[in-house]
């Protein structure tokens, strides 16, 4: 689930609490909807939810994802930021197929899961 773009510069200069990834965690509200067919027919509520900004251990979690995206920008730029990074949060190409220079912050299964109230999250 994308959650909001990179932008390199905001990113090196602001800490997690600053950062426009923590703004947008802080008022998102996530709505789960049951899938019935392609021509979306009807749209059944499964589940709503918040990030929980109670829970120590995820918000720790969210703020080293974060980190590191940081840490990487400021020390090996911002071509070296891949998929693979982040437990919960991770910063993936977003945009038109591959060679895509833009990134976004997107939110891995196990956090969606855990926004919803569905699973909570094996850190």
């Amino acid at each position: 689930m994308a959650i909001t773009m990179i932008d390199p510069v905001e990113v090196k200069a602001k800490t997690f609490e600053q950062s426009h990834l923590f703004n947008k965690l802080c008022k998102m509200i996530v709505l789960a909807r049951t899938y019935v067919d392609k021509a979306e027919a009807s749209a059944l509520v499964y589940s709503v939810g918040t990030f929980d900004l109670g829970d120590q251990k995820v918000y720790a979690q969210v703020k080293a994802d974060y980190d590191l995206v940081r840490g990487t920008l400021l020390t090996k730029g911002f071509d070296a930021l891949t998929g693979k990074m982040g437990k919960l949060v991770q910063p993936r190409t977003k945009g038109p197929g591959h060679g895509s220079r833009s990134r976004a912050f997107y939110a891995r299964t196990p956090f969606v899961a855990h926004i919803l109230g569905l699973k909570a999250c094996d850190i």
